[in-house]
């Protein structure tokens, strides 16, 4: 069965689509090292990143995540390091390469922090949502901009 809606997906998908390695077992105390919250709370918004010295940090969404990589130092990492990134297909919930993934930006559907940067393999895909949920914007990864995550940051409180 898996089998079958793994080439669905590909076949839906198109080519555009990189699955990663299926996420490690998230504890129940695992916070994100932006906000501090606990990340095993919204599996369905996890994403990660691996730094080079291998220790995986998990997040409670996109937009964390993208705040870590912009300034890992602010958030106990280290400039550079970054080796990998994972996001959730939002439709699928399938593990992608987040790199390489389309993300839509001021839709009607708001991640466990508010207002969030959602993630779909394939920008046919994340097209449709936003026509769907009235997205304003659909972005590659390399088009987010550090001044656009932190403008969706604003207002939130934020463990430092």
């Amino acid at each position: 069965m898996k089998k079958i809606l793994l080439a669905l997906l590909l076949l839906v998908a198109g080519p555009t689509l990189t699955l990663a390695e299926p996420a490690a077992t998230i504890g129940a105390k695992e916070r994100c090292p932006v906000c501090g919250m606990f990340v095993a709370k919204y599996p369905n918004w996890v994403t990660r990143v691996r730094p080079a010295d291998g220790a995986v940090r998990f997040f409670d969404g996109m937009k964390d995540l993208l705040a870590y990589y912009f300034q890992p130092a602010q958030y106990g990492g280290k400039e550079g390091t970054i080796s990998e990134i994972w996001a959730k297909d939002y439709y699928t919930l399938a593990w992608l390469d987040a790199r390489a993934a389309y993300y839509v930006v001021g839709s009607d559907i708001y991640g466990p922090m508010g207002p969030e940067f959602i993630p779909f393999a394939s920008e046919k895909a994340a097209q449709a949502f936003a026509r769907d949920h009235h997205g304003k914007q659909v972005l590659p990864f390399k088009a987010i901009t550090e001044e656009l995550v932190e403008s969706l940051r604003a207002g939130q409180q934020m463990r430092h």
